[in-house]
């Protein structure tokens, strides 16, 4: 959420980020001066209000020292209160529309942000690794799983519904040592606190992030009474681990990583985004959060993204890393790299892990402050998220990477020790 202050005073500035985000949102800016004018004149009028009353009791005290009745103060007291009750349920009403206005306003992009539409104006900043020369024609995963009988489309529609898969065997394997290499290496070399996080989280922790309200669509959300969802990421239940918190400065950043189940609609996702593991309804993903200090989120943004990038490569599988344009950005995001794996079975690069700065946005919405020197005033700390990475692609990533002529698929030497040193994935025979 942005800063209302901010808002107020900078109103040219922040009409100006969001139309470079593609957001026309001049009706809602208008709507938000309206309320914060209204607001800028019921408060000091409230508080008036409740000053006189305060000072009312002095005036009782004074009247039966001269022997007055004090009967009309009392009138003009319960007058008074009445009055201050009404301004309070006006005040309240009017920072319950602000915030409501607020909430649906995505983030500001940072100045380094490159200006764009869409992503065709993403702008690439580094590669990794070459991608591989096949002697034969590289198949996709969704062709070499099934025939490895390791991947099964087919039986998880009939226990769910399309767009969501069933692993056997080794295929079951690579994704649990998978998730074993990523929290290892992030645990053991990165830094990172491993958190073994719940899988539903509430409403309040969603609008936190961001997800809520905008994004509802996209949620499954428990049935009955319950105010609870699937969660669409483990960034949720891990940035909301200390919402309503004030941090001791001198403990940043703090560094989590957690693996969890995500579960998402897919909302307006169509073509060959659905085909095989690549925008499923559940799929497991490592993820890694970060709060830091504003003066040094950027730096510890850039360390989070190669945090990423070195699942990749310990792995050997070829990537790039873009960094989106305004116009490609997140709802939440102030800035974010794309870090895309070498499919050579589609013979292009795909989207495996997006590492954003939240800045204060997802902090102020879910009110985390933090004290630099563990004393002083309060301040919002800068979230940071990235996908550390997505298992399934990673998995569909190695299986398109390392196949073989014979249809077999070997197994990355940095994974072996995490699939009781399997060396090749062969068909069931």
């Amino acid at each position: 959420m942005l800063d209302p202050t901010f808002v107020r005073d900078h109103l040219d500035e922040v009409r100006a980020g969001l139309k470079s985000r593609g957001v026309d949102a001049d009706a809602v800016l208008e709507e938000l001066v309206k309320l914060e004018s209204r607001r800028r004149r019921l408060i000091p009028e409230l508080e008036e209000l409740k000053r006189q009353q305060n000072t009312s009791g002095d005036e009782v005290a004074r009247a039966k020292r001269q022997g007055l009745d004090p009967s009309g103060i009392f009138a003009a007291n319960r007058a008074r209160g009445q009055q201050i009750k009404q301004l309070e349920i006006e005040v309240a009403a009017v920072e319950e529309q602000r915030h409501a206005k607020l909430l649906i306003i995505p983030n500001l992009p940072h100045a380094s942000v490159p200006v764009g539409a869409s992503s065709a104006d993403n702008r690439e900043v580094r590669r990794w690794g070459s991608p591989r020369v096949f002697d034969f024609e590289p198949k996709a995963h969704w062709d070499l799983g099934p025939a490895l009988k390791v991947l099964d489309f087919e039986r998880a529609a009939k226990v769910a519904s399309a767009r969501f898969a069933v692993l056997f065997g080794a295929g079951a394997r690579l994704m649990r040592g998978l998730i074993d290499f990523m929290l290892a290496l992030h645990t053991r070399e990165h830094g990172y606190v491993e958190v073994d996080a719940p899988f539903l989280v509430n409403s309040a922790a969603l609008e936190g992030t961001g997800n809520l309200p905008k994004f509802e669509a996209d949620l499954f959300k428990v049935a009955g009474e319950w105010d609870l969802y699937l969660t669409p990421t483990a960034e949720v239940p891990l940035v909301n681990l200390h919402r309503g918190e004030i941090l001791d400065g001198r403990t940043l950043p703090i560094s989590y990583v957690a693996y969890t189940p995500c579960f998402r609609s897919e909302a307006g996702s169509y073509g060959i985004d659905v085909r095989g593991l690549i925008r499923q309804h559940q799929f497991h993903k490592v993820e890694l959060v970060k709060f830091t200090t504003p003066e040094t989120s950027y730096d510890e943004h850039e360390k989070l993204t190669r945090h990423a990038e070195e699942v990749l490569i310990r792995l050997g599988l070829p990537f790039r890393t873009v960094v989106l344009c305004t116009g490609d950005m997140g709802f939440a995001s102030a800035k974010t790299y794309d870090i895309e794996v070498w499919l050579p079975g589609q013979n292009t690069y795909r989207e495996i892990s997006s590492c954003s700065n939240t800045a204060a946005f997802q902090a102020r919405r879910a009110n985390i402050k933090y004290r630099p020197a563990g004393t002083g005033k309060a301040e919002y700390v800068h979230t940071l998220n990235g996908s550390g990475l997505a298992v399934g692609r990673t998995a569909l990533a190695i299986l398109e990477n390392y196949q073989q002529r014979d249809g077999s698929v070997a197994i990355p030497e940095a994974l072996r020790p995490f699939m009781d040193g399997r060396e090749v994935i062969e068909a069931v025979k």
